[in-house]
């Protein structure tokens, strides 16, 4: 008789532990889902009725997470590689200022470039891009050269970016004053999507002037859709390619890596440079959704960013992160700002909830990463 016992316990304590693995592997689908039940029922019962899961409060959360998802996904490759960015914010602030200083509207009194004709719109976002790519290039030959920690190397351009952006910002003729009256065309670009207006059809971009009909409009913003051909792109760059293999081989064992032939410094340069270019990219956008910018913005963004990376499973000891994780991590922390903010939670509390979800988050990647040594 004590033989059939003690195998079901066996088999009791390996469904258990079963499990538990799992529960620690997709902890933080379950508190995805958790925060969304609790703020619902909160909205529902302590609001008088008032529906956080609706189709608006969603499209507006997706239309919020856009940008910081492109940006958390050059983060997640700097992660991956077991690196870090303290640059990015900084990079976001730099071509939100380059691409609006080019596209301000001929109508506004206050251009930087009072003579600069009417550019292509992509032209100021590729320059923007450009930059932020520049930067890029020096931290990863910085990082991958001279051997010094990214941290370090990052904190340094961080200081630099800021001082090199301040400096374009505060020029003549009118010194540092916030970027404004964007072109319409930059302006749709953020904040706005498909339309089907009455007797034109489709239209991309803004309304023809003085139109006055009726217009069917796509709810999802033209930077959703964006974010998720940049998402598609960065999967496939991370999952199919020789460059993803390598950068994950670095961040799980780069000494190992290079004994099997991947060129660490080279891989290094291209993961902060296409990064950075990420970046350019999600700050332009940034700009184009908020309506100008000033030298102070993207402040904090790659806090943000390391956070959603980390809280979506990234490992912050490298070589483990995938690229749904991020987006889930964006997305967790675009629901908390959103949703608290629509409980009329206060915001003090709404950063302690905040610290104490990345605080799970990191326990949980350790404990992943012991388990697996």
């Amino acid at each position: 008789m004590e033989q059939p016992l003690k195998l079901s316990t066996i088999r009791m304590n390996i469904r258990m532990k079963t499990v538990r693995d799992f529960a620690v592997q997709h902890a933080i689908y379950f508190v995805f889902i958790i925060l969304i039940i609790f703020i619902h029922c909160y909205s529902y019962f302590g609001r008088g009725g008032a529906t956080f899961l609706s189709v608006g409060n969603l499209i507006n959360i997706l239309n919020m997470s856009a940008t910081r998802i492109i940006i958390a996904m050059g983060m997640g490759g700097i992660l991956i590689t077991a690196g870090v960015d303290l640059s990015a914010g900084r990079q976001v602030g730099l071509a939100a200022v380059v691409s609006a200083s080019m596209l301000q509207a001929l109508t506004y009194s206050r251009r930087m470039y009072p003579d600069l004709p009417v550019l292509p719109l992509v032209v100021p976002i590729i320059l923007a891009m450009l930059a932020c790519a520049l930067f890029g290039f020096l931290n990863g030959w910085i990082t991958a050269r001279l051997k010094i920690p990214a941290f370090i190397a990052t904190l340094g351009s961080m200081v630099a970016v800021y001082g090199a952006c301040s400096l374009y910002f505060d020029r003549p003729p009118y010194g540092a004053q916030p970027i404004g009256g964007l072109d319409p065309r930059f302006s749709t670009l953020g904040s706005n999507s498909f339309r089907i207006l009455e007797g034109r059809g489709l239209v991309i971009g803004p309304n023809p002037a003085g139109f006055a009909g009726e217009v069917h409009k796509f709810p999802i913003n033209y930077i959703v859709i964006i974010a998720v051909i940049v998402t598609i792109l960065i999967y496939i760059l991370y999952n199919k390619t020789t460059y993803g293999k390598n950068i994950y081989a670095i961040g799980g064992n780069p000494d190992a890596a290079r004994v099997s032939g991947v060129n660490v410094e080279r891989t290094l340069i291209v993961v902060y440079t296409l990064a950075a270019v990420l970046y350019g990219l999600g700050g332009t956008l940034e700009a184009a959704r908020t309506g100008g910018a000033t030298n102070n913005y993207g402040n904090g963004y790659e806090l943000d960013a390391i956070a959603a990376c980390v809280v979506g499973g990234v490992s912050n000891m490298g070589g483990i992160g995938t690229v749904p994780g991020i987006v889930i991590g964006v997305l967790l922390f675009s629901v908390i700002n959103y949703g608290l903010t629509f409980i009329n939670m206060s915001p003090y509390w709404q950063q302690i909830v905040k610290g104490a979800i990345i605080i799970v988050a990191v326990a949980l990647d350790i404990r992943k990463y012991l388990k697996k040594r």
